[in-house]
């Protein structure tokens, strides 16, 4: 693939191209799907082609094509120069890169692809048989694997190589009675959890030894009262806090939207370039990070797909904004990804961190006469800009001096951002820290899907509006 993409750029140049980098994929998806003891789906596709990203006259172009071949690899490298003299009139730069060589490969113990479909089904036909209970009407369990070779090639002299491993699953667990129905997930809603690894961590979640709990809870939701309205003060558990992260800091800080480039579909955001070194994002407390080195994270790579070394950037330190999520046109390089070789790189994000600071679950909780513990998202909804939210979880806890108490249903919050992260008191400690992998990231036009990870402990909110304002 290598020298495909030497040839591929090597046209583009010819063409005028003053700057060209192409990337060869191939990529191996596999996802299964059961549901009340029948296979639901079963998904095995490849794909594999080469993709053409040009600069002429300032003006970017794109193409791709599916024959990883000299002419396929000539014609995506012409038609991307054709496209970017049609749309004329640019001044793209990027900033200078010196050129990279090297790898990147996930660690893996179990290849996930030497488990047959039919092992795979097995597994997830034991986590969700384990679900079995009269008021649960709906059992369902997921698993999924990925692998993504790919090769980067620029016209600067940058050459690079990447393998990247995917697995995850997860369960869910519905129940109806009395007009209610209810839902209960582990190890989150949405398809469960993915990370950068093998089958070992599929292994690792112990879905069928979870299930039971998971749908004994979904069966007390039935006879649960619905969750209270009121301001009071919430502890949010870390696989909530990896949305509200994911929604809130995540794509606001993504600079292409702070300029505007995706008005049209994703939004923009609230924050204006200006805002950087000044801002007062949250509390003292808040300290966010943007890491592609994390190990097992889905964002985790050698380099993105400019071909800028992986490194930590920070985006919020004490509740300051201080950094933004970029690439090398817009600043701040290092988060551009492209799913698959038929789309252009976009800036996205890759792991991104609320890190920890100290004490467990139970003393965040301690700290807490009358509130509410919140755990599992269910729904979420938050505007354009990303500054008005609310979120649903499957489940909220009373905490009544400082300890766990009544379940409630039906559980919601709302808040505005900068706001709501400065309500925040206190984050979880490293033992608490968990890595949560969401693979249904969209962006762009056409679409985009990325796979990121966050990093997040539980954290404790004052004065979080629950519920419907009287």
């Amino acid at each position: 693939m290598r020298d495909l993409c030497g040839h591929a750029v090597d046209a583009a140049v010819a063409a005028g191209a003053t700057y060209a980098d192409a990337r060869a994929v191939f990529r191996r998806s596999q996802s299964i799907a059961t549901k009340n003891g029948n296979v639901e789906a079963v998904s095995d596709v490849e794909s594999e082609g080469i993709g053409v990203r040009v600069l002429v006259g300032g003006s970017w172009g794109f193409a791709g094509d599916r024959r990883l071949t000299e002419a396929g690899a000539r014609e995506a490298a012409l038609r991307a120069c054709t496209f970017a003299r049609a749309a004329g009139g640019g001044n793209r730069t990027l900033e200078p890169l010196e050129p990279q060589r090297g790898s990147f490969t996930t660690r893996v113990e179990i290849d996930p692809f030497s488990i047959s479909l039919d092992e795979k089904i097995a597994f997830c036909l034991e986590a969700e048989g384990a679900i079995a209970r009269p008021e649960v009407k709906v059992a369902e369990a997921f698993a999924r694997a990925q692998v993504e070779r790919k090769v980067l090639v620029s016209s600067e002299g940058t050459d690079v190589t990447q393998e990247l491993v995917e697995c995850g699953a997860g369960i869910d667990a519905t129940a109806v009675g009395d007009g209610i129905t209810q839902i209960r997930s582990y190890p989150s809603a949405h398809g469960g959890i993915s990370a950068q690894a093998g089958w070992e961590y599929v292994l690792g979640l112990g879905l069928a030894a979870e299930a039971p709990r998971v749908a004994e809870q979904a069966a007390a939701l039935l006879r649960a009262p619905e969750c209270p309205a009121g301001v009071i003060d919430v502890v949010i558990d870390a696989e909530q806090v990896a949305l509200q992260l994911h929604e809130s800091v995540g794509h606001p800080t993504e600079l292409d939207r702070v300029l505007g480039f995706e008005a049209a579909y994703a939004g923009t955001s609230f924050l204006k370039q200006s805002d950087l070194g000044s801002l007062r994002y949250g509390s003292k407390h808040m300290n966010v990070t943007a890491d592609p080195t994390t190990p097992g994270g889905l964002g985790a790579a050698g380099f993105d797909d400019e071909g800028v070394p992986a490194e930590p950037r920070p985006i919020v330190r004490d509740g300051v904004l201080v950094g933004w999520i970029g690439s090398r046109e817009v600043g701040f390089p290092g988060s551009m990804r492209a799913d698959g070789w038929s789309r252009m790189p976009l800036v996205r994000m890759t792991n991104l961190h609320l890190e920890p600071g100290e004490g467990s679950l139970e003393e965040l909780l301690a700290g807490v006469d009358d509130g509410l513990y919140l755990e599992t998202n269910k729904s979420w909804s938050i505007d354009d800009k990303r500054i008005n939210f609310q979120f649903g979880t499957q489940v909220a806890w009373e905490i009544a001096g400082g300890k766990l108490g009544r379940m409630f249903r039906d559980p919601t919050y709302t808040g505005i951002t900068p706001q709501f992260w400065g309500s925040m008191d206190a984050v979880g400690g490293r033992e608490e820290w968990r890595l949560h992998g969401l693979t249904n990231c969209g962006k762009g036009q056409p679409g985009q899907t990325a796979h990121v990870s966050h990093g997040t402990a539980p954290a404790r909110f004052r004065g979080v509006q629950v519920g419907v304002r009287a």
